[in-house]
């Protein structure tokens, strides 16, 4: 597989970025079943929007993405992997929220971030919450650390291998009671699923839009 460079991703990037998303198509090709829905009668105005950012930067010129596993102490989807981010305060736009909230997780200075666009909003009805997801760049790898009580962990992953096409695989989960098979990525010896795989399936679609082949739909 060709190296993938960070300066051939992040143009890529700014190409796709700048037309139609995928969207829906792209979320559904990750997306555990049944699909989640937002209880019958849910007023909209109760939905809370959280902000997410995914970091594209070099690590010996391949472009990686930063990811987090959760702390397992944490209420909500403690142990599972998500991009740095949280709930947009009162007066914030999503970008200020995902860089404040990657800030306070994993210590990322803002300053050298530079914001691409927008990822497709996924609502999330199982904890209440409208993703909307920030891809942004930085020409370095940062200095980064996990913030006590609530990042395990930080994972590095490379965007080829992502791509890679056996990366996809399959993985059981319980829900409600019952055993189902989901959707995931496997890479560096992590599951990435739920709401983050389906973020980066979008973000996988727009690569290969622009001239790089990566995993086919499920």
């Amino acid at each position: 597989m060709p190296l993938l460079d960070f300066a051939t991703v992040v143009r890529r990037l700014e190409q796709a970025l700048s037309a139609p998303l995928p969207g829906a198509d792209a979320h559904a090709t990750l997306a555990p079943p049944p699909p989640r829905e937002w209880p019958p009668g849910f007023a909209q105005s109760r939905i809370r929007h959280a902000a997410g950012l995914l970091l594209v930067f070099p690590i010996a010129d391949r472009a990686h993405i930063l990811l987090t596993v959760r702390a397992a102490t944490l209420e909500r989807h403690g142990g599972q992997v998500s991009l740095p981010g949280g709930v947009i305060d009162p007066g914030e736009t999503s970008e200020q929220a995902a860089l404040r909230e990657a800030h306070e997780e994993v210590g990322l200075a803002p300053d050298a971030v530079r914001v691409l666009g927008s990822l497709t909003p996924l609502d999330i009805p199982v904890s209440g919450f409208r993703l909307h997801p920030i891809v942004a760049a930085i020409d370095r790898r940062p200095a980064l650390a996990p913030a006590d009580g609530e990042v395990a962990r930080i994972l590095e992953i490379a965007v080829e291998d992502l791509i890679d096409r056996t990366c996809l695989v399959t993985i059981e989960r319980r829900r409600d009671g019952q055993l189902l098979e989901v959707p995931a990525f496997a890479v560096s010896g992590t599951e990435i699923w739920g709401a983050t795989a389906m973020v980066l399936a979008e973000f996988l679609a727009l690569l290969r839009r622009h001239g790089t082949s990566g995993p086919a739909a499920h």
